[in-house]
């Protein structure tokens, strides 16, 4: 099968629709398909080879509290017309499907079976600012969806509130042997210091600002702790730096982007791993990192948070902006050991059910549906029979 994997971000920055796709690359190509990206990109990307075909120039857009990295040009339609008519797509797959401009694009001009997955989730999007005009189209380019996927059931609810339909749910999906406990811990940080672990980008809803207000807390009761902060981004994390600084705060530690290589490492040297958002998040993937490592959670009590973690199974929920609850949470876990592994253990059965490879089979299934229903299955049977 030949199979096309459409983003409308920059592939070269990193965020969780890229991983999402790279992931679901690799394990198709290991089941023998041939697939390829379509997407901006703002430099190339050598580890994808020719497996990329980028497509416009990015640039920063602000979107629900972040900022989208997205090609916006009227000269892309001739762009995505070449590639569609050389490459003969048997499946289009567009993630954020309806998000200009190179989905709505691909979209548009595709004649193959189009599957669409939906991953935001959040009050405010840029749905609601439209003008009639926009939202007409946008209406007559969901129809050409063929599947409507969600990443998770607010994922879904937040899609179904401006395009009403048949939505399924096949979450975000986790590498559990790229995520797993038997890396190595970073060396500098494996000094018997009790480690908490930040992993996200530096954005206000991200909630780090609570998390420093809860670790003053913290190292106040239990002086030999540490905080690790993992996450692109540098007009917050100076306001972060300086913040603690001025207030003595010790043991703080920025590292910046850490690589998808380098991030096991983290999760491994952590004790405890916090993500403490404020809300519009459709789905945990960092916790499901974190998990598949065997490491104990304590996070916001979200919607997209909760779905993955339980409470008091894989990890304590607390209310968000709470940083009083926050420091309680991280100071019950930082005091028993055994709650900590405990948590860990069933956190790491829980990740291997979203393994990539599960997820990845769950979407070749509807590929399968979706051409069987389709006037090129002949076609494609035909194709698949020539590969056998």
């Amino acid at each position: 099968m030949k199979i096309a994997l459409v983003s409308p971000y920059d592939f070269a920055y990193p965020g969780g629709v890229a991983n999402h796709i790279s992931c679901l690359e690799r394990y198709f190509t290991r089941m023998g398909h041939e697939v390829k990206i379509i997407a901006p990109a703002s430099k190339a990307v050598s580890s994808l080879g020719d497996k990329l075909i980028a497509v416009g120039k990015p640039r920063p857009v602000p979107s629900s509290g972040s900022i989208a990295r997205i090609a916006i040009s009227p000269w892309l339609s001739s762009r995505i017309k070449v590639i569609l008519d050389q490459e003969k797509f048997d499946i289009c797959h567009l993630h954020e499907p309806l998000l200009p401009m190179v989905c709505t694009t691909v979209l548009r001009l595709s004649s193959t079976p189009n599957i669409g997955t939906f991953h935001a989730s959040g009050a405010r999007s840029w749905y609601n600012f439209g003008t009639p005009v926009v939202k007409f189209f946008l209406k007559k380019w969901f129809r050409r969806l063929d599947v409507k996927i969600a990443v998770s059931r607010p994922a879904m609810e937040f899609a179904q509130k401006h395009f009403p339909g048949d939505y399924t749910i096949i979450p975000n999906g986790v590498d559990s042997e790229h995520f797993s406990p038997s890396v190595w811990p970073i060396d500098e940080f494996a000094d018997g210091k009790m480690n908490i672990l930040f992993v996200g980008r530096m954005e206000k809803r991200k909630g780090l600002n609570y998390l420093l207000e809860a670790y003053k807390q913290v190292k106040q009761e239990i002086p030999n702790s540490r905080l690790i902060v993992v996450g692109p981004g540098s007009r917050l994390r100076n306001k972060y730096e300086k913040r603690v600084m001025q207030s003595g705060l010790k043991d703080v530690v920025f590292i910046g982007y850490a690589t998808y290589r380098e991030l096991p490492r983290y999760y491994k040297t952590a004790d405890i791993v916090c993500s403490p958002a404020t809300g519009r998040e459709s789905f945990g993937i960092v916790l499901l990192e974190a998990m598949a490592a065997g490491k104990p959670i304590v996070a916001s009590n979200i919607e997209g948070y909760n779905n993955v973690v339980s409470h008091g199974a894989e990890g304590l929920l607390v209310p968000p902006k709470n940083a009083g609850k926050l420091a309680q949470a991280l100071m019950t876990l930082m005091t028993d050991e055994s709650l900590r592994q405990q948590m860990g253990a069933r956190g790491r059965l829980k990740a291997i059910e979203y393994d990539w490879k599960h997820i990845a089979q769950r979407l070749l299934d509807y590929y399968l549906r979706v051409l069987n229903e389709s006037p090129r299955k002949e076609e494609f049977y035909e194709t698949k029979a020539t590969l056998v």
